[in-house]
């Protein structure tokens, strides 16, 4: 009996030729392991769907390196300069005074105080003391208490006037036009130091992040 022979056969069956039946691996531990691969995908989807849910109701915030939640929200502006105590130019009187050999200069000038919002006091020309004998552009003259309050208010109209206090009883302040008097400091620049001055100027906006980059 040949060896290729199975047992019991009696020789009755052979196998012939150079093909052998294959041994097929039992299927069940395939579809096993398919079946664990399956599962684990279908909660790894799962769970990041609720995650994704989660994110969404609650705001969606950013996380940072360390896992924390990044406040995205949009900073409020900074506060203003508290505004100075200073008189608006309607509670401030002013005697414009000429002190120049140029007639109605005074007057010119008075009444471009008086648009800019100014009260206006004496108008004419200036006592000896000062009488052509102011070189600069002018001179702001107060009581000592106006040093502080309605002088600088004034002199944001007429930038680069010398100032002086007196002693004077009443809170009127003079405008002396000195020699090299042309004309007022313009109104876009009176009113934008007058803004300055009294802390009412807009604040900036907001600033971004270290190198220019905005931290949300």
């Amino acid at each position: 009996m040949s060896m290729l022979t199975p047992p019991g056969m009696g020789g009755q069956y052979r196998i012939t030729g150079d093909k052998y039946p294959r041994m097929r691996r039992p299927r069940r531990r395939s579809r096993l392991v398919f079946a664990i691969v399956a599962s684990v995908a279908a909660l790894g989807l799962a769970g990041w769907g609720t995650l994704q849910l989660i994110d969404v109701f609650t705001g969606g915030g950013k996380t940072s390196a360390a896992g924390s939640k990044v406040n995205c929200a949009k900073p409020s502006a900074a506060p203003t300069t508290a505004a100075r105590a200073l008189p608006a130019p309607a509670q401030i009187t002013v005697n414009v005074l000429n002190a120049t050999p140029r007639s109605g200069l005074a007057k010119e000038t008075a009444d471009e105080l008086q648009k800019r919002g100014f009260r206006i006091g004496d108008v004419g020309n200036a006592t000896q003391e000062y009488d052509k004998k102011v070189t600069g552009v002018g001179l702001l003259i107060g009581p000592k208490a106006s040093l502080g309050t309605s002088l600088p208010v004034l002199g944001t109209q007429l930038a680069t006037a010398d100032r002086r206090t007196d002693t004077r009883t009443n809170t009127a302040v003079d405008l002396v036009l000195g020699d090299r008097f042309t004309s007022l400091t313009s109104k876009a620049d009176a009113d934008k130091a007058l803004a300055t001055l009294t802390g009412s100027s807009p604040s900036p906006s907001p600033s971004a992040g270290k190198g220019g980059k905005k931290s949300c």
